[in-house]
């Protein structure tokens, strides 16, 4: 086995996956505790050492995994990514970049790959999201729409939630998340204009019970469906295996046969 082979069969081990990701949040935590002057009083030389300890370490991973895989490195959107992270904490700058460092945090996202049903729940995240798309247009449209009818019916007599477009799509955002919408807005402008409930009632029904629980039908279809497709491959390799140990099977009595 060359050092090359080593190198990767290190890398891909399973007790350095769980390492690193223990460094990982060893460094979150103490990055954490960096926001804490008490903290930094009585531990700030141990924090900064941790901090620095776990840099070194991801380092040394990132030198592994290039000596490991050279240029498809570079194909592994992950690997680019935990190097731009650490590129960013090693360049000697003020504290402007000091931010890029709890970008490391972000690594943890490794446990996608490892945790099963967090798999299936990217997977159909992002199958999801040409459906999801649709429906974020269609909410858009609609938010339009209700917006420029609310600035030309209620501009006037309340500028400050209705006066402009934006102030019209911000205070109808307010109201879909059903924050304060009744005795913060909706009351308020039925004291000048009583029949405004049939405008905000329904702008409610549609946006807030209607379109946003699009997103939960589309998401759960779509983890439904990966969900499926993931067990129809297994069940295809099964069946090729199950095929393969026929075919054995077959071979070895046909060899008994005189």
């Amino acid at each position: 086995m060359t050092i090359q082979e080593r190198a990767r069969g290190l890398v891909e081990a399973r007790w350095f996956e769980r390492f690193i990701v223990t460094v990982i949040v060893i460094n979150a935590i103490g990055l954490g505790l960096e926001t804490s002057p008490a903290a930094m009083e009585q531990a700030g030389g141990l924090i900064r050492r941790l901090d620095q300890i776990a840099i070194a370490i991801f380092v040394v991973e990132l030198a592994l995994k290039l000596f490991a895989y050279r240029l498809a490195f570079f194909r592994n959107g992950w690997n680019v990514f935990d190097l731009a992270i650490v590129g960013a904490a090693l360049v000697p700058a003020g504290e402007q970049f000091s931010v890029l460092r709890a970008l490391r945090i972000l690594r943890a996202l490794r446990l996608v790959s490892v945790v099963p049903s967090m798999r299936k729940v990217i997977v159909g995240l992002f199958s999801a999201i040409p459906s999801i798309a649709t429906v974020i247009v269609m909410l858009l449209l609609l938010f339009y729409i209700s917006a420029v009818m609310a600035t030309k019916l209620f501009g006037t007599a309340f500028p400050e939630w209705f006066g402009t477009l934006g102030a019209s799509l911000y205070s109808l955002f307010q109201i879909m998340t059903l924050e304060s919408w009744s005795m913060g807005i909706v009351r308020p402008v039925m004291e000048v204009y009583p029949w405004a409930w049939t405008f905000f009632v329904p702008f409610i029904l549609v946006t807030s019970f209607i379109v946003l629980n699009l997103f939960i039908g589309v998401i759960v279809n779509a983890m439904a469906e990966a969900t499926d497709e993931e067990a129809h491959d297994e069940r295809e390799m099964i069946i090729e295996e199950l095929r393969a140990l026929r075919q054995e099977v077959v071979a070895l009595r046909d060899r008994g046969q005189p």
